[in-house]
């Protein structure tokens, strides 16, 4: 029997974070993984991550899996996959299944990162062709290039169903609404607001009643639902759509810790193993890291897969208990930045929150429409500079943990501070050059340049473009509002590309004066998204 001073279950986010930090520490460590490549969701994941520079922020999550498989392979990590683990057993054993047989491995220490499964809303049809997965979706179109469906309606508005709509929209499908049973928008505003500029409607307290169709899905019926989430009798509607894509949460994928016999807990997010700080479980030198120790964002679960290497680490007598608690401190110093403002865990299911931590009014039109009202915006100073020659709008509302901005921007523009959750202000003293990086930079495409000085009866506005194809100077398109609704006939003026906008493309748009405050997306003339 082969031994490990550290074996890790699972080469996603949390896996490989935990193995690197072993494995630097000077650990033996082997990684298991049941899918045909590592990297976990980081993959599917073709969107900007928030947080701090530290978090990867403004990197997709598919160049962060590369990333760390680099950094695995430099570690000397090894890892194996099509190698499903059946199950530990006494003494720290694991079995493990490969194509054509079975093996048993030792390990003095083992991390347990095997993710989270996408849960599923029972519905009359529900098991027809058409009925996926947001998970499967993102497979779909960011590792097969397979668009799938034409016409999509999608389920959930936490932030998976808000950033696979949009995804859906840059693939060339079209997101026919997007509905949820809870009366607000679950996800990051930002997210939700790139999502309804392209014209996708929002139907809050709305459930799917069946989906249509003999031998796949043809369309479905949605109806609104009471105070207990029943549908209501006399609102359906009927939809034309090819496609139903569930995005109604994760279930941590604990099977393999409760078989291990560790203290399990029922919690609200699912079933989870009782852990201390480190994700030590009840069982000494068996970790857990990752949504199988509780749902969080990405960032999250590598934070934690650190913590739990670098404390496997130390109980094998890698790391001196001084240097541990240091770098272990310093990683949890990390995760809490990730786990404040107005998502943090505690404040998961309020519909109390009224204001933001700097007092002003939250958005009710955000949260029940998908963007924020030209009146509500009103309130925020960052969203209304009035400056002569170029300057930076800031369209965000919500106290997420994002500072990407902020680091763009080399002449202090913009300023966050030291809480990554503060609102984003604007520094009226300081000249903004125009550049854009702050607009490639920004994971929630919140920020616009706008230049009224551009000519007597034109204005200006820059901002994020993530369609193809993409336009060229000269073309003429139509100007969106927040809600997705055209507005005026724009000039694209400019396109600029860089490695440093990461497939970001800044795309400069010329609309009359009175409308460089309301165009906020574009969409050429005769084309598509």
């Amino acid at each position: 029997m082969k031994r490990y001073e550290l074996i890790v279950i699972g080469a996603g986010p949390a896996g490989l974070s935990a193995a690197i930090e072993g494995a630097k520490a000077g650990m033996n460590v082997i990684v298991f993984d049941e899918n045909a490549r590592p990297g976990g969701q980081l993959f599917k994941q073709i969107h900007k991550f928030f947080g701090s520079k530290e978090h990867k922020a403004k990197i997709r999550g598919f160049r962060i899996g590369q990333m760390l498989l680099k950094e695995a392979e430099e570690a000397g990590v090894t890892v194996c996959l099509n190698a499903t683990v059946l199950g530990i057993f006494p003494e720290k054993r694991v079995t493990v299944r490969y194509s054509d047989h079975i093996e048993q491995f030792s390990g003095d220490n083992i991390i347990v990162a095997t993710g989270a499964a996408e849960n599923m809303v029972l519905f009359d049809g529900w098991t027809k062709p058409g009925v996926i997965g947001a998970g499967a979706a993102q497979t779909m179109m960011n590792l097969h290039g397979i668009q799938p469906g034409q016409k999509i309606l999608m389920v959930g508005s936490g932030n998976v169903g808000l950033v696979v709509s949009y995804q859906l929209l840059q693939a060339g499908c079209e997101v026919v609404a997007l509905i949820d049973a809870a009366p607000r928008v679950g996800g990051y505003g930002v997210h939700a607001a790139k999502v309804a500029r392209y014209g996708v409607p929002f139907l809050m307290r709305h459930t799917i009643v069946r989906a249509e169709g003999k031998d796949q899905v043809e369309g479905a019926v949605i109806a609104e639902v009471d105070a207990k989430f029943q549908p209501i009798p006399g609102t359906e509607k009927h939809l034309d759509i090819d496609t139903i894509c569930l995005a109604v949460g994760l279930s941590p994928m604990s099977q393999v810790l409760r078989m291990s016999g560790c203290e399990i807990e029922d919690t609200p997010g699912g079933l989870v193993p009782k852990t201390n700080a480190y994700g030590e479980t009840t069982i000494p030198g068996l970790f857990a890291a990752g949504d199988v120790a509780g749902i969080e964002e990405a960032s999250s679960a590598m934070i934690g897969g650190r913590i739990a290497g670098l404390a496997a680490a130390h109980r094998a007598g890698y790391l001196e208990e001084e240097t541990f608690k240091q770098q272990a401190q310093a990683a949890r110093d990390s995760l809490t930045q990730l786990r404040q403002g107005m998502f943090a865990k505690e404040n998961r299911g309020r519909t109390d929150l009224t204001k933001t931590e700097e007092g002003y009014a939250l958005s009710k039109n955000l949260l029940a429409k998908g963007f924020v009202a030209e009146e509500e915006l009103k309130a925020f100073p960052s969203a209304n500079a009035v400056v002569s020659g170029v300057h930076p709008v800031i369209e965000c509302t919500q106290n997420i943990p994002c500072n990407p901005c902020q680091d763009a921007c080399k002449f202090g523009c913009i300023m966050v501070g030291r809480q990554i959750t503060n609102i984003p202000q604007i520094d009226r003293e300081k000249k903004c050059t125009g550049c854009g990086m702050c607009v490639a930079s920004c994971s929630g495409q919140a920020i616009f340049l706008v230049n009224d000085d551009f000519e007597e009866t034109r204005s200006t506005v820059t901002l994020a473009y993530e369609f193809l194809p993409y336009p060229e100077k000269g073309q003429t398109g139509i100007a969106l509002n927040r809600s997705g609704e055209p507005v005026c006939e724009a000039e694209v003026i400019s396109l600029r590309k860089s490695a440093a906008t990461d497939g970001t493309a800044l795309l400069t748009i010329a609309v009359p004066k009175e409308y460089s405050m309301k165009a906020r997306a574009f969409k050429l003339n005769g084309g598509t998204d």
